[in-house]
């Protein structure tokens, strides 16, 4: 190996490393610009609507009454349900609603930061007091789903459970014609 062969790879080795580098240093700052982007973005674009509601006086006036928690059959056919969670329970412990029908879930919390998650589907959200989280839902197969708190909200965390109990949209739909909320709290 002559000295001109050794100084070539030498060159070559050195192109190389920069090449890397400046591709490791791209990728960092397009990351970084990235991040920056969608940091800007969030702050500057804030959910479309914010709903404010008093965890005080929840059970007092407004949405929230206890006469208006569990679900409700919309003239449209829709159906929108309103659940408070307060340590350790939801309100209602066990919501009703129709299979193949499009479902609102508004609720909240009455004291600390909860979550509600319906266990075997894409429904999680988090009830911060003070403000009302809303949740499209869609069930396709009847049956019981486990409601579960999945945010540690005290030393009665654990026993925090909540039932969705999803029937047939006809025998819903006949249930809803009395009027009034429903759920299946004390079948």
């Amino acid at each position: 190996m002559t000295v001109e062969d050794s100084r070539n790879g030498a060159a070559a080795v050195a192109r190389t490393e920069r090449n890397w580098a400046v591709i490791a240093v791209t990728i960092i700052i397009v990351m970084t610009l990235l991040a920056v982007v969608a940091g800007l973005h969030r702050a500057t674009m804030p959910q479309s609507e914010v709903q404010a509601v008093d965890p005080a006086r929840l059970h007092l006036s407004g949405e929230f009454i206890e006469a208006n928690l569990g679900s409700e059959r919309g003239v449209d056919g829709a159906v929108t349900v309103r659940v408070i969670g307060q340590q350790y329970s939801f309100t209602p412990a066990c919501i009703l609603v129709p299979t193949d029908t499009p479902i609102t879930l508004r609720a909240t919390s009455a004291d600390v930061v909860h979550g509600l998650l319906v266990q075997g589907t894409n429904i999680n959200t988090m009830l911060v007091p003070g403000y009302i989280s809303e949740q499209p839902m869609r069930f396709t197969k009847a049956g019981d789903y486990l409601m579960p708190c999945q945010e540690f909200c005290g030393f009665g965390h654990e026993g925090m459970w909540g039932t969705v109990r999803v029937i047939d949209k006809a025998a819903f739909a006949e249930r809803a014609k009395g009027g009034g909320r429903l759920s299946c709290v004390g079948e």
